[in-house]
């Protein structure tokens, strides 16, 4: 599948996403190329939907989110989960996938602790039923995107 991304562009997301918050100017004494055309590209990205965003990396249990877990809503019809547009705003909710397979939504949860998950769980409830895993540790807590070999994405 074509990504419409050339080597240019893939050196620019490598060192973006070692550190957005580099200067157009080290950005382009990076890659080898003038701080202008960096720019260019740089606002190329964004518009295409390459770039998404910029944000920090929080470490949850600092920012007093120390409960943590995964889980898979088993719900359809006019009460599931994902039809509530409100849902998505929900502090505790940091990530939201719709799935195939068993279940329809699987969520990623981070709570200040037990009690304030078992009230998550049981609002939870309401749209079907929740199946939780607690997450014990995190040994990959992000990962770049790369370029796959030959190009091929």
């Amino acid at each position: 599948m074509e990504t419409g991304l050339d080597r240019m562009d893939w050196r620019l997301l490598q060192e973006l996403q070692a550190d957005a918050r580099l200067s157009f100017n080290e950005l382009s004494r990076r890659v080898h190329l003038s701080a202008p055309a960096v720019a260019e590209r740089v606002r190329r990205l964004e518009t295409s939907g390459a770039v998404t965003g910029y944000h920090a990396h929080v470490a949850l249990e600092r920012a007093g989110y120390p409960v943590q877990a995964v889980v898979v809503m088993d719900c359809y019809g006019p009460s599931c989960l994902l039809r509530d547009p409100d849902v998505a705003a929900w502090p505790q909710i940091r990530q939201l996938f719709r799935i195939t397979g068993d279940g329809c939504s699987v969520l990623v949860a981070a709570v200040p602790s037990m009690a304030e998950f078992e009230s998550f769980i049981d609002r939870l409830a309401r749209y079907g039923r929740p199946s939780s895993s607690m997450v014990l540790s995190q040994p990959v807590e992000w990962s770049p995107v790369v370029e796959l070999e030959g190009g091929e994405q």
